[in-house]
C-alpha cells in the first residue's frame, strides 16, 4: 500500500512538474506582404513580441530582410483561388489557423490601372472568402489601407480629413483600397481593423530614397505653386498603431495614422539636407500642368518598355493634392496612440541607415 502512495505520489510530482515548465502558446500571427517595406517591419515586432509568426509572401518575394530563424514562411498566390485554397487546407492541415492576420500585401505601382483592382480588392476578397470556408477566421484581420482612399478632400479650407467624410479617390490606387474597404464592411461579424496612414516612410523604404538622392544633388524638387499642408508616419508609429488595435482586442473600427504634425512641402527636404551636413540646394518648382505633361509622357514609355516608372498619372494626381491633414485623434482616445517619431526624428533615423546601407 505504501508502495503504491508513493508510486502515485511520484506521478503527481511528475506531471505537476511538467505543467510548470510547458511555456503557453505563443499567438499565432500571419503578416501578408511581409517581403515588402512595412511588412517586414511588422515582422520584426511580432517576432520582438514573441509571436509565433508567418511571413506570407509570394514564391519569387525577396526574403532579404526575414532571416530570423525563428521566422516561418507561407507562400500565398492571392489572386489564384484555387491556390490559395490549397495552400491554405494545407497550412490548415499541419499547423492550424492564425489568431491574427495583418494584411500587408498589395501592389503601388502597375502597368495597367486594372491591376490595382486585382492586386488589392480581389487579392483580400480571395484571402477572406478562403479563410470563411475553410474556417480559419482570425480572432481580428487588420487590413491596411490608405489616406489615399479620400483623395483631394476640404482642399479649399484645409480643415483636417475627418472619418465621416465622403470619400472621392482620384486615383486608380486609392479606388482599389476603396473598394476593399467597402467589402471589409459589408461582410457580417468580420472581425476586420482598417488603418489608413497617410505617406509612410522609414529604413528599406525607396520612394523617400529618391528625394534624399536628389537632395544629395543639391536638387529639391516641389509641385505646384500653392501651398500644400503634407502629413507623415514613420514606419515605426505605423507598426505601433497595428499593434494597439491587437492588444486591445477592438474589432470593426477604422482609423487614420499620421505622426499627429501636418509639414509644407519643403519640410523632408531641408530635414534631409540637414543630415547630409547641409550642402547648398536649390528648390525647383514645376507647375502642374508641366507635371502633368511629363506623367504621361513617362506612362507612355512605361507602357513600350513594360516597366512601371514612379511618375504616373496616378502620382501627378497625388502630388497635385493640397490637403493632406487628417484627424487622428480618435486613434489617440481609443487605443492609446502616441506617435514617437516626429519628422526630424524619423528622417533622421533613416537617413543613418540609408548610410550605413551603402544606398545613400
Amino acid at each position: 500500500m505504501f508502495e503504491l502512495l508513493l508510486a502515485c505520489g511520484k506521478t503527481l510530482f511528475l506531471i505537476m512538474r511538467i505543467h510548470q515548465n510547458r511555456k503557453p502558446m505563443k499567438e499565432r500571427i500571419l503578416v501578408t506582404g511581409a517581403s515588402g517595406f512595412i511588412g517586414s517591419h511588422l515582422v520584426d515586432e511580432a517576432l520582438e513580441r514573441g509571436m509565433q509568426v508567418w511571413a506570407g509572401v509570394r514564391g519569387r518575394s525577396s526574403r532579404r530582410y526575414l532571416s530570423d530563424s525563428r521566422l516561418n514562411f507561407a507562400e500565398l498566390d492571392l489572386t489564384d483561388s484555387d491556390s490559395l485554397e490549397a495552400q491554405l487546407a494545407l497550412h490548415k492541415r499541419k499547423h492550424g489557423g492564425w489568431d491574427y492576420i495583418i494584411h500587408c500585401a498589395g501592389v503601388t505601382k502597375c502597368l495597367d490601372k486594372a491591376d490595382f483592382e486585382i492586386g488589392n480588392f480581389w487579392a483580400t476578397r480571395n484571402l477572406i472568402e478562403t479563410l470563411q470556408r475553410l474556417d480559419m477566421v482570425p480572432k481580428c484581420f487588420v487590413m491596411l489601407s490608405s489616406l489615399s482612399v479620400f483623395g483631394p478632400v476640404r482642399e479649399d479650407d484645409r480643415t483636417p480629413i475627418e472619418p465621416s467624410d465622403t470619400p472621392c479617390p482620384d486615383t486608380a490606387y486609392g479606388l482599389s483600397k476603396l473598394h476593399t474597404e467597402e467589402y471589409l464592411r459589408s461582410l457580417p461579424e468580420f472581425p476586420y481593423v482598417i488603418l489608413r496612414p497617410t505617406g509612410v516612410y522609414g529604413p528599406r523604404e525607396r520612394d523617400y530614397l529618391l528625394m534624399a538622392q536628389a537632395v544629395k544633388r543639391h536638387v529639391d524638387f516641389g509641385a505646384g505653386f500653392r501651398r500644400q499642408d503634407l502629413t507623415f508616419v514613420y514606419v515605426k508609429d505605423l507598426v505601433q498603431a497595428v499593434f494597439l488595435a491587437l492588444e486591445k482586442g477592438v474589432v470593426r473600427r477604422e482609423w487614420f495614422v499620421t505622426d499627429g504634425k501636418v509639414y509644407d512641402s519643403r519640410a523632408f527636404a531641408e530635414l534631409i539636407r540637414k543630415e547630409l551636413g547641409n550642402p547648398w540646394m536649390i528648390h525647383l518648382t514645376c507647375p502642374l500642368v508641366i507635371l502633368r505633361a511629363i506623367s504621361w509622357v513617362c506612362e507612355l514609355v512605361s507602357k513600350f518598355t513594360r516597366k512601371p516608372v514612379t511618375l504616373n498619372g496616378d502620382k501627378y494626381k497625388i502630388m497635385r493634392q493640397r490637403n493632406w491633414k487628417c484627424n487622428i485623434r480618435p486613434l489617440e482616445e481609443e487605443l492609446g496612440y502616441q506617435p514617437q517619431y516626429p519628422l526630424e526624428r524619423g528622417v533622421k533615423e533613416t537617413m543613418d541607415w540609408y548610410k550605413k546601407e551603402g544606398w545613400l
